[in-house]
């Protein structure tokens, strides 16, 4: 899958599934053990969710998945990708490298996993949500997980 979170054993897509349509396998072709990324896309542009990496180029130091093992030597024009959806009001990172590049880039605390900070940008009050990773390392159980991410989808459409 040319996508986000293409890996089988990541379990973003199953997280979204049990928010959404509670039904893990929902964005899952069992036969095939692959996600449905057409079904995926169609969903994110229904919901008005926007995925995007905070680094263009990195180096994996060690041939893990780890965030840990990432050098960034890119980071992304976060300024110049905002400006592209001004309708922006929250951005949500699942990794802790992602989350030292935002909280850096606006100079804010870190939120805790499962929690938000709120920023000002250019003008605008906008909030930045550090949610648990969707890998199976990380050491939360799915419908925990899932129980995280609905809560963040109901601040974000309220």
């Amino acid at each position: 899958m040319d996508f986000f979170y293409p890996n089988f054993n990541n379990d973003m897509w199953r997280i979204w599934g049990i928010v959404c349509f509670q039904d893990k396998d929902h964005f899952v072709d069992l036969a095939s053990k692959r996600f449905k990324q057409q079904e995926i896309e169609a969903f994110l542009n229904e919901k008005g969710i926007a995925l995007y990496d905070t680094a263009c180029a990195v180096v994996r130091t060690k041939n893990t998945a780890s965030d840990k093992d990432l050098e960034v030597v890119e980071e992304t024009d976060i300024d110049r990708l905002l400006q592209q959806i001004p309708d922006c009001g929250a951005i949500v990172t699942t990794g802790q490298k992602a989350t030292d590049i935002l909280t850096a880039r606006f100079a804010i605390q870190q939120p805790a996993v499962g929690a938000y900070v709120s920023f000002d940008y250019q003008g605008k009050t906008m909030r930045l949500y550090r949610m648990p990773s969707s890998s199976r390392a990380y050491p939360l159980a799915l419908e925990r997980k899932a129980e995280k991410y609905k809560i963040l989808l109901n601040n974000i459409n309220n």
